[in-house]
């Protein structure tokens, strides 16, 4: 393998990144350079929607100069995405082609759950140190001017994940609104922070325990990166030395802070934003230990694109990470684990055995076994209206490392497996759902009815099953001594569907004594 030169741009709310990495053989990236451009692109879009002619020539300007620096160092392989600030302006589409013609960058939005399972990737790609500080109770808090994401590890595991748009620059604008007094200032903001945190440990934290905060954020990161806040290591401080730092922080003059860590008074401003946000973690959490690992969103950006093109070698399953947050979802909707079991047991089969036949890819098996873990999260609000509430519930629910187009995909398959399936006009509708992702769809919605029918008394009668494709017929053997004359029969009215999809009919063959 040759050496390999990417570069990864953020273009967030209140800073544009630009990061050149080069991908060596030995299965390590190297960080070559990094370029920072500080553009409060979020201000404006919280509060009108919009961002303004002098700010978008801005933004271009900036851009093509990150395009110069890109060509300068022989990139030609390059991700480019847009958070928050650019994602909830009103007129995205029209902004994004107009970058793309004024700076040839092209830039993707990401949806919110994607962008903080790349800033997890980011935290992940450090290796040892994460690896080891996840093995006890872990939370990670990832603060961006939008909003912030609380994310809890146990035992090596993403168990638990939660946005809430606490972000610094929409804190700021909303404190800007409602007082310009200091002290009234700093109690509206943890009012502010309380509710919505409360609401998380009565969600996620109850019998739960958590020694280790890691933070990512563009402000007390730095400052612990740079041993300015004390700590026996760069990027390490225990809860105590926090509390003092944090109080001097709200306490001191505003010379005193400018002069102590090097800042305007625009920057103190934001620090304190989000330090009042790390205190009020680490003491929902209670956690002793915070770690800053200094990395960046680019990080994960990179980190990504060199396992999905095999430049590096993963040491973290985050495929296992998405699947844990669609278990807890199901287990706030009352979902029954060995039934979410057993589907997912035969969901997997029918698709492995499909899948040279099915045109399905190896990302679609991830979104199949999410929708069987979340087929009937709906009976938790109507056992009447299933279908609906299943999607509903699903489409409000971020699951984190999906893009908002695979959550459309998988609500949509769970909604069908309950109904009709209906044709692409209804379903793509106002969802903006491709022929594509309509046809996949319709193929993992046609697996999951068959293997919701196999199951159909919930009694897990199946030790066993394997499938295979024999002439016209999709043949699945079943291992057991117990009647299956339910799930034959209900299988037949569930075949026709799969048969219409896959042009294959199924049919159950029953072994005993197995």
């Amino acid at each position: 393998m040759g050496v390999k030169m990417f570069a990864a741009i953020d273009v967030g709310s209140y800073m544009l990144h630009l990061k050149v990495f080069e991908f060596l053989p030995s299965n390590v990236m190297k960080e070559v350079d990094s370029v920072r451009y500080g553009i409060d692109l979020g201000t404006e879009t919280f509060a009108t929607g919009k961002l303004s002619s002098a700010k978008v020539a801005e933004l271009c300007k900036v851009l093509s100069d990150f395009a110069g620096i890109m060509k300068s160092y022989g990139v030609t392989q390059y991700v480019a995405y847009g958070t928050s600030a650019i994602r909830e302006t009103t007129n995205t589409n029209v902004l994004l082609d107009l970058i793309e013609q004024r700076t040839g960058i092209k830039i993707d939005i990401l949806s919110n759950s994607r962008q903080r399972f790349l800033t997890y990737k980011s935290v992940a790609s450090i290796g040892e140190d994460f690896n080891k500080i996840i093995q006890k109770g872990t939370a990670i808090l990832d603060i961006g001017g939008g909003s912030i994401q609380l994310s809890v590890f146990e035992n090596d595991t993403l168990v638990a994940t939660q946005n809430m748009k606490l972000g610094v620059l929409r804190l700021q604008e909303r404190l800007h609104v409602l007082t310009s007094v200091n002290a009234k200032y700093e109690m509206l903001l943890d009012e502010m922070i309380d509710s919505q945190f409360e609401l998380f440990k009565k969600l996620y934290l109850k019998d739960r325990q958590i020694e280790n905060m890691i933070i990512v954020d563009d402000h007390v990161s730095n400052l612990l990166q740079n041993g300015m806040l004390g700590g026996e290591k760069a990027g390490y401080i225990d809860d105590e030395a926090y509390e003092q730092f944090h109080n001097a922080l709200w306490n001191d003059s505003m010379f005193d802070k400018q002069r102590r860590y090097g800042l305007d008074e625009e920057s103190v401003a934001k620090l304190q934003i989000s330090a009042a946000l790390i205190r009020k973690a680490v003491k929902l959490t209670n956690a002793n230990l915070i770690w800053a690992p200094g990395i960046s969103m680019c990080d994960g950006m990179a980190f990504e694109y060199g396992e999905d093109h095999r430049l590096l070698k993963r040491n973290h399953d985050f495929e296992e990470d998405i699947i844990a947050c669609a278990k807890n979802i199901s287990k706030r909707y009352m979902g029954s684990v060995k039934r979410e079991q057993t589907l997912e047991t035969i969901t997997m089969q029918i698709f492995d055995s499909l899948k040279k036949k099915s045109g399905l890819v190896t990302r679609d098996r991830l979104l199949l076994r999410i929708a069987a873990i979340l087929h009937d999260c709906g009976k938790y609000i109507s056992l009447y209206n299933l279908a609906d509430c299943s999607y509903n519930i699903i489409m409000s629910t971020e699951i984190i490392g999906l893009s908002h187009e695979e959550r459309e995909i998988v609500a949509n398959v769970v909604k069908f497996n309950h109904m009709e399936f209906d044709s692409y006009e209804n379903v793509a509708g106002e969802q903006f759902i491709s022929g594509e992702q309509y046809l996949r769809i319709a193929k993992l919605t046609a697996i999951l009815r068959v293997a919701n029918g196999l199951d159909r008394s919930h009694k897990q009668k199946f030790k066993n099953i394997k499938a295979s494709v024999k002439d016209k017929e999709f043949i699945i053997t079943v291992h057991t001594d117990k009647d299956i004359t339910l799930e034959k029969g209900l299988l037949k009215e569930r075949a026709n569907f799969f048969e219409e999809v896959f042009f294959l009919k199924p049919v159950i063959m029953q072994q005993k004594g197995r």
